[in-house]
């Protein structure tokens, strides 16, 4: 059973999924929330693994709550769940996992909540060492496989440079070519987390290896040079661990 929290400024909408939820026999409802703020004060102190949230919410976007989630530790994973359609391409660069549309149908929500069971098993499995492991958190590997045009290609990781959300498509840059692909960007933070790719930026992983040159930016951020040229900014939020990989 995973632990979600519901954010819709309609009392009704908020009741009529948390009962949906809940008829799953997954789901424990552990809050809600009607506006940014107060949905932030109690994320900020429950543990949550996935947020149930709708996009307009009175006088504010729940967009922006997207984005202030992504500072979390840990993050919760994210469901858009709304009438408006057309903010779907912006919901997956915010890594959303799911996206559900008002009115609920509950044969969609169960399919949303078997989607949200499995992520969260696979980080408890990766998280959750094996006497195998001896104690590691997960297996490296030296090859990515990545859906492109119906087929499946496989990309060495010593050869990727950078992974970026662009307009709705995750773009996977290596030494050679560059790759669209459909798939959200958490999906590949995941899979690459035992290897040289970190997240930079809520829109941005690079190969801590492809770096060439480290600008400072303004309020504490800073810019990378990539091995191809390309700049990807590093937000506040994830130069800690940037500084403690090269020591500065």
């Amino acid at each position: 059973m995973f632990k979600a929290f519901i954010v819709d400024d309609e009392p009704l909408a908020r009741d009529e999924l948390e009962y949906l939820l809940k008829r799953s026999k997954q789901v424990e409802i552990v809050g809600q929330g009607d506006s940014i703020e107060s949905s932030l004060r109690q994320l900020q102190e429950l543990p949550v693994d996935v947020i149930f949230l709708d996009i307009q919410l009175a006088n504010e976007s729940g967009l922006d709550l997207a984005e202030n989630i992504m500072d979390l530790d840990p993050r919760p994973e994210i469901v858009f769940a709304t009438a408006y359609d057309e903010y779907a391409l912006k919901a997956f660069d915010l890594q959303a996992i799911d996206y559900i549309m008002k009115p609920f149908d509950e044969t969609r929500v169960q399919k949303t909540v078997e989607k949200v069971a499995k992520v969260i098993k696979g980080k408890e499995n990766r998280t959750s060492p094996s006497p195998e492991q001896g104690g590691t958190t997960g297996k490296q590997t030296d090859k990515l496989a990545v859906t492109v045009d119906e087929r499946i290609v496989l990309i060495a990781v010593s050869d990727i440079v950078s992974i970026g959300a662009v307009e709705g498509k995750t773009v996977i840059v290596t030494d050679q070519q560059r790759y669209e692909v459909n798939e959200p960007l958490v999906t590949y933070e995941r899979k690459l987390q035992q290897n040289s790719i970190i997240r930079v930026h809520r829109g941005y992983l690079v190969n801590l290896d492809k770096i060439v040159e480290i600008q400072p930016w303004f309020n504490s951020t800073y810019n990378l040079i990539m091995k191809d040229g390309e700049k990807i900014p590093v937000s506040r939020t994830f130069t800690k661990n940037l500084k403690e990989h090269f020591g500065f």
